[in-house]
């Protein structure tokens, strides 16, 4: 019933438009747990089992570095184009100067597990993580300082507004803010006793802070006061970004269920789903700029739009302007169209799993164009044609 309620959307998504988020091919099968741009282009990932993925082509390709680490990692920042951070497990603190090239290992002097980084400037960075753990640097990380948090629960985020003003979030609603650079965390009321996954300031006084069952918490006056938004979801949220004062976005998900992806154009009084073609939950979410944005999660899942995840109507051309042969195949796919088309096929889940640039694709009175498709496993696929005057959508069979 999933599958046949997954095909029907996606017809009716091929027939009407399509949702702006498209998938890219990270290389991998690991979860991936946090993403960071340095630029348009350069981007990060990290993942489970140490992996470090980066694009310098704006997520077309991604290409594995090494980190010498075999654990988790599970939150990335850079403070430049060269000099970025990596946490994770088993108190896990790496840090590159030269764009990810090199990894060097810091010595955080805790055998927690290490979950959200965040820097303040050059040198001044925090860490949090589980056990109520925080640390500090004055000085790029060579050494790291435990700080007090006054509490033993999990925290999953931190977020600076300046030098001295900062916000960690966690477990049972659990909300810290430090005055005074670290010295004192001051537990806050939050109003939930879910757990609280990620934290994003638009201004000093204005923030957003997402969590289980679908939570989204704001304040106006700087955490003096928490109020809580609809959602419109149950989902797990584990990752909130804003692009501008009103225009921001929430992902996660249900496991094996749905990736989520909420959005909202003013201020949070309204959030709204959007598409995001998996089935994979999502952990991360970052933007480059208003329109362009990326989000990871299971199973090396990387979604990126380009229009801030819009819906965007397309003109449809009749199944007659394409012809796909032989249906079903087993290596080679033949598309005929007398224009100019760039070729996407797509799972039974909306998932893009191949893409051929934009070409002058063969017709029978020319030398017809074979896709190869025999690395793909067994099942229904859809082709989607795009070409200056709308797009066709046929579907065909991999035996």
């Amino acid at each position: 019933m999933k599958k046949l309620y997954i095909l029907i959307s996606l017809m009716f998504i091929a027939a009407s438009g399509y949702a702006q988020w498209t998938a890219l091919n990270s290389g991998t099968i690991e979860h991936l747990l946090s993403v960071y741009f340095t630029d348009a282009n350069t981007g990060y990932t990290v993942s489970s089992y140490g992996t470090i993925l980066k694009t310098t082509n704006a997520g077309t390709n991604w290409t594995a570095q090494t980190s010498g680490i075999t654990d988790y990692l599970m939150s990335v920042y850079f403070i430049d184009a060269n000099t970025g951070y990596v946490v994770g497990n088993s108190g896990t603190i790496i840090k590159t100067v030269n764009g990810g090239t090199n990894w060097t290992a810091q010595t955080s002097g805790t055998t927690e597990y290490l979950l959200s980084v965040y820097f303040t400037d050059a040198n001044t960075g925090y860490v949090v993580g589980m056990g109520g753990t925080i640390l500090k640097t004055i000085n790029g990380g060579t050494n790291w300082t435990a700080q007090t948090s006054g509490t033993t629960e999990y925290l999953h985020s931190v977020h600076f507004t300046d030098a001295d003003t900062g916000y960690a979030v966690g477990e049972y609603g659990t909300i810290l803010k430090t005055s005074n650079a670290g010295t004192n965390w001051i537990a806050q009321t939050s109003g939930t006793t879910n757990d609280l996954w990620s934290i994003y300031f638009t201004d000093v006084n204005t923030a957003y802070v997402v969590g289980y069952d679908g939570t989204i918490l704001k304040t106006t006056n700087a955490g003096t006061n928490w109020s809580t938004q609809t959602s419109g979801t149950t989902d797990y949220l584990l990752s909130v970004y804003f692009t501008d004062a009103n225009t921001g976005y929430a992902v996660g998900g249900s496991l094996n269920i749905n990736g989520t992806i909420l959005k909202t154009i003013n201020g949070g009084t309204n959030w709204i789903a959007q598409t995001s073609g998996t089935t994979s939950i999502l952990y991360s979410v970052y933007f480059t700029d208003a329109n362009m944005g990326y989000t990871v999660g299971l199973n090396g899942t990387i979604l990126k739009t380009t229009n801030g995840g819009q819906f965007v109507k397309e003109n449809q051309l009749a199944e007659s302007a394409i012809n796909i042969y032989p249906n079903p195949t087993s290596n080679n796919l033949t598309i005929e169209t007398p224009e100019k088309a760039t070729i996407e096929i797509l799972n039974i889940e909306g998932q893009l799993v191949k893409q051929i640039p934009s070409r002058v694709l063969g017709t029978k009175s020319q030398i017809p164009n074979e896709i190869d498709v025999s690395a793909l496993a067994n099942g229904m696929y859809f082709v989607k044609v795009k070409t200056e005057k709308g797009v066709a959508v046929k579907k065909f069979v991999k035996q």
